[in-house]
């Protein structure tokens, strides 16, 4: 410009260019898968287990592991990347160690927790049993349940929260360390055997809360400026003298917080409004994080009862707990509603809750068809996604990847491989008394006595016996087109001979064919069903170095032909006496998959019950006596 005035960018790109120096987006990931996009983590720990490999090869993977998936949040743009969500086994029992809370039986003396002790814990060892293990919340994951009671001696035994932010430093990453908030941690523990029914597992929060201050003081000193407490028992319906524990537990740890930017994240559903009330007036605490796909009334609540001025609001907007791409234009829509509330500059764009729910990365999918593919994001797409909406949220909206998640959001609404006519309005037919037994059951007692004339105390089994190396050569074999469909065929029967003679030489009542042709109870059902998908590596924790690999159900679930009813007559006609017909519920195979969100979970799951339905009645005509 030829004036004396200096060239000055417009408005818009003045405070465009500053917020590009600020860096990076306001995005936040609550958790991460640990077992590898492979099961590295798997391998290595059973090979260690196994005595194959030693506690520094265990160490290396472990550590490969942390830093590449630090170093892809960072690239991709994450602000607020989580430490300390990586673990050898559970996050719980990490939490247990880092307190020292070790039963006597475990013969623990002491200093630091190291591998012997702690997967003593949580596998038993030649002597002791394991911890007990149980559900969190509604996952199909499994926490190791800490064992307290009031001689419970506590003290700082495991500096792993310290040492993983260090390493992530190392590498050039600042991390959000993670720790399990101390209620939470007394609230999903339980009394050790023998302890009096009036002890209260929160009398022990004065005991732990010495420890939580100095692992901050020491991640405080590392340089930490952020922490995260995970706190997931808020979604509970908690009772007052509970919520007061939240508010003396934070209140306790004010001093030592003070300095850091706090975080108090939950997740799996809504907060319920005394809990909001209470989380939102704790002390010292700068951010509240919400999961915002289960938490449909928590959106209502962020609007009406408003957060406190100057704190942060995490957003969980991206679904952690399922595969599908997220629908960006919605998420926006919600995000920007929600900047009214908190004004933009303390709006955090975050997953639902830790991304460990869901499977690793969709790029190691190369069998999967592509439209159904462009229909999914896994954990490390979910993370670009995050941090695509930050930048929308910050004026630098990526246009072509918005309009590639659009149509891809189309297709999947409009395709005719999601929608079957027939098997919505026969859903849509089902009346109430379609969901009741038309006959009472001692009528159905006396019916069945008629056919089966069975002794008063009838013996059976579950149904599957275990499956031989032999076996599962003939199935891989098979699939891999080895083995022609006669050899396979006259392989399992001779299988289920054997499975009926045993049972005939124990005098049981009531058989099973021990179904040898099945490789998993979901699985083998949802392959013979349409609406289904199979991932080749979509696998997700289930507990330590246990993975499944959930089917994904994308469109109406039909059954084309019969799915077990060859099996089921075959081995009938070897013997006798009953057969049983060996079928996985519907309500199983719903929560043991990846279920599709357009539409409400018991429509998916009427159409299942309607596909087995029709296999029940296939059954039966065969002269199948009995479906448990």
């Amino acid at each position: 410009s030829s004036s004396s005035t200096p060239h000055r960018l417009p408005p818009h790109l003045r405070r465009r260019s500053a917020r590009l120096l600020q860096g990076k987006m306001a995005s936040h990931i609550v958790g991460y898968p640990r077992m590898g996009p492979k099961r590295e983590l798997k391998f290595a720990l059973e090979s260690f287990w196994d005595g194959k490999s030693s506690a520094e090869d265990l160490e290396k993977v472990a550590a490969d592991l942390r830093a590449s998936i630090w170093k892809q949040m960072s690239e991709a743009g994450i602000k607020y990347i989580p430490s300390n969500t990586f673990s050898y086994y559970d996050q719980v029992l990490d939490t247990t160690a880092m307190l020292g809370a070790v039963p006597d039986r475990y013969s623990w003396t002491g200093g630091e927790i190291g591998h012997s002790t702690y997967f003593s814990i949580a596998r038993g060892n030649a002597t002791v049993p394991a911890m007990e293990m149980t559900k969190w919340f509604d996952t199909n994951y499994h926490f190791i349940v800490p064992e307290l009671s009031p001689a419970t001696k506590f003290s700082y035994a495991s500096h792993k929260a310290v040492s993983e932010y260090k390493e992530a430093k190392a590498l050039g990453v600042d991390t959000v360390p993670v720790l399990v908030g101390p209620v939470s941690y007394l609230l999903l523990s339980k009394a050790a055997k023998g302890v009096e029914k009036s002890f209260s597992l929160l009398s022990l929060l004065d005991s732990i809360l010495p420890i939580y201050k100095e692992v901050v003081t020491e991640l405080k000193a590392a340089g930490a400026s952020w922490i995260q407490f995970d706190e997931p028992t808020l979604v509970k319906d908690l009772a007052a003298h509970e919520l007061a524990a939240f508010s003396s537990a934070y209140a306790a740890l004010e001093s030592a917080l003070s300095g850091l930017n706090v975080l108090i994240e939950t997740y799996f559903a809504d907060v319920p409004a005394e809990s909001y009330k209470t989380l939102t007036s704790l002390s010292g605490v700068t951010a509240y994080g919400f999961d915002l796909v289960r938490g449909t009334k928590t959106l209502e609540l962020i609007k009406s009862a408003g957060i406190p001025s100057g704190k942060y609001l995490f957003a969980g907007v991206v679904d952690g707990r399922n595969i599908w791409a997220d629908d960006l234009a919605a998420s926006l829509s919600t995000l920007q509603s929600l900047e009214a509330v908190v004004g933009k500059d303390k709006l955090v764009v975050s997953t639902s809750c830790s991304l460990m729910h869901t499977a690793v990365d969709l790029v190691n999918e190369t069998k999967l068809d592509s439209e159904i593919k462009s229909w999914l994001a896994f954990a490390a797409q979910k993370v670009v996604e995050v941090n695509a909406l930050g930048k929308a949220l910050a004026g630098l909206k990526d246009e072509a990847y918005f309009a590639a998640n659009a149509a891809a959001q189309a297709s999947r609404r409009s395709s005719p491989r999601v929608n079957n006519e027939e098997v919505q309005k026969a859903a849509a037919a089902l009346k109430g008394s379609d969901h009741r037994r038309a006959t009472p059951v001692s009528a159905r007692l006396d019916a069945q006595q008629k056919k089966l004339n069975l002794p008063i105390l009838p013996t059976t089994t579950i149904g599957s016996f275990p499956q031989t190396m032999d076996l599962r050569r003939v199935r891989r074999e098979y699939k891999a087109k080895k083995i022609s469909e006669e050899e396979y065929v006259s392989a399992i029967k001779e299988e289920i001979s054997k499975v009926v003679k045993i049972q005939e030489e124990l005098d049981i009542d009531v058989l099973v064919h021990g179904e040898p042709e099945r490789n998993d109870m979901v699985e083998y059902f949802g392959e013979q069903l349409s609406g289904f998908a199979f991932t080749a590596n979509g696998w997700v924790q289930s507990y330590g170095s246990r993975c499944v690999k959930p089917p994904i159900i994308y469109g109406d679930v039909s059954r084309p032909n019969p799915m077990t009813v060859f099996w089921s007559k075959m081995a009938q006609d070897m013997t006798p006496r009953p057969m049983k017909g060996m079928l996985t519920g519907p309500v199983t195979i719903l929560n043991w998959s990846f279920v599709r969100n357009d539409q409400p979970r018991f429509e998916t799951c009427y159409q299942i019950a309607l596909a087995i339905k029709k296999e029940v009645e296939d059954l039966e005509a065969g002269g199948i006596q009995g479906d448990p």
